[in-house]
C-alpha cells in the first residue's frame, strides 16, 4: 500500500514533535535525536503501537528549522500567548508542537496554513484534551493570519 504525501507529512509532523520534545527533556542533540528517530521510531512497531512511515526530508527540515530559528520562533510564540502565560509554563509537548507549527508558518510557504493549523491541532489531539486542543488551535490560528495574512484576506 503506497502511502500519501499528505500521509507522509502528517506523520514527519508527528515525529518532528516527539523528536522536539525528546531533545527538551532529555537533552539530545539533534544529531542523536535525528539518527535516533530514523533508525527506531519512524515506520516501526513499539511495544504495539506502530509509527507510520515518514517523509524524512520533512520531518528533518521541521527539526532543524526550529532550532536554527528558535529565538524569534519562541518571541512569536510568547507574544501570542496570553499576557500572563509565557511559553515557558506550557508543558514541554505542547510547546514543541506549536514550535513546529509556527516554523513551518513562517518557513514553508508550500504548505497553506490552513494545513499547518489542522494538522498541529490533530497532533495535539493525540495527546492532550479538547482544552488545550483549543488552544493551540487559537495561538495557530492568531500566527497564521499575523504570518500570512494573504491567505486569510476575503476573496473579493
Amino acid at each position: 500500500m503506497k502511502l500519501r504525501k499528505s500521509d507522509l507529512r502528517s506523520a514527519a509532523r508527528l515525529a518532528a514533535s516527539q523528536a522536539l520534545y525528546q531533545m527538551e527533556v532529555a537533552e539530545k542533540g539533534i544529531n542523536d535525536i535525528l539518527a535516533e528517530f530514523e533508525a527506531h521510531w519512524i515506520g516501526q512497531e513499539i511495544e504495539g503501537d506502530a509509527y507510520n512511515p515518514a517523509e524524512l526530508e520533512f520531518f528533518r527540515d521541521v527539526v532543524s528549522g526550529v532550532l536554527r530559528e528558535q529565538q524569534p520562533i519562541d518571541r512569536g510564540l510568547d507574544q501570542t500567548l496570553a499576557a500572563g502565560w509565557p511559553l515557558r509554563r506550557v508543558e514541554a509537548l505542547m510547546r514543541a508542537i506549536l514550535r513546529a507549527a509556527y516554523y513551518e508558518l513562517r518557513s514553508r510557504s508550500d504548505v497553506p496554513a490552513r494545513v499547518v493549523v489542522t494538522e498541529y491541532v490533530d497532533v495535539a489531539a493525540a495527546f492532550f484534551g479538547p482544552d488545550e486542543c483549543g488552544m493551540i488551535n487559537a495561538v495557530l490560528d492568531a500566527l497564521a493570519r499575523q504570518t500570512r495574512p494573504a491567505e486569510f484576506a476575503p476573496n473579493r
